[in-house]
């Protein structure tokens, strides 16, 4: 899989989990054994999908203060797996430069959401974040 394919499989797994009850073991079993599923999970999927569990709450707190005049349960879900996906990439991949999860990210939000001011709410978030960033990894590591 390209890491294009990667990204976008593991922002439907992020998705998915919040629309159902199911663990992510489970919709990775799930996605296993379905020939035909819409989602394919390899191991790199399921390392940038446990990598953006892992830290959801650390990132839903970084959401939440970039984003004061809208709730992060009022961000649209899809929108929010796209955020979380690229935070957690932006911070704690080391193999992926800031501004290459950002301009990810917004293709996501293109390709996936329905509303133009979701790919705008999408990139300003994740552009403020960029900013802060902007000292630590832009190129090397911000952990």
């Amino acid at each position: 899989m390209t890491r294009k394919e990667v990204r976008a499989n593991a922002m439907k797994l992020l998705y998915a989990l919040s629309l159902r009850d199911d663990t992510v073991t489970a919709l990775y079993a799930i996605a296993e054994e379905d020939p035909d599923a819409e989602i394919l999970v390899d191991d790199a999927v399921k390392e940038l999908t446990d990598g953006t569990i892992a830290h959801m709450d650390e990132i839903d707190g970084i959401i939440g203060r970039l984003s004061p005049k809208r709730q992060i349960t009022r961000i649209p879900k899809l929108c929010l797996a796209i955020i979380r996906l690229a935070m957690y990439e932006m911070h704690w991949d080391d193999g992926t430069p800031v501004n290459a999860a950002v301009s990810e990210a917004v293709k996501l939000a293109e390709e996936y959401t329905p509303q133009s001011e979701d790919v705008r709410f999408i990139n300003g978030v994740l552009g403020s974040y960029a900013r802060e960033l902007s000292g630590g990894k832009e190129g090397s590591s911000a952990s």
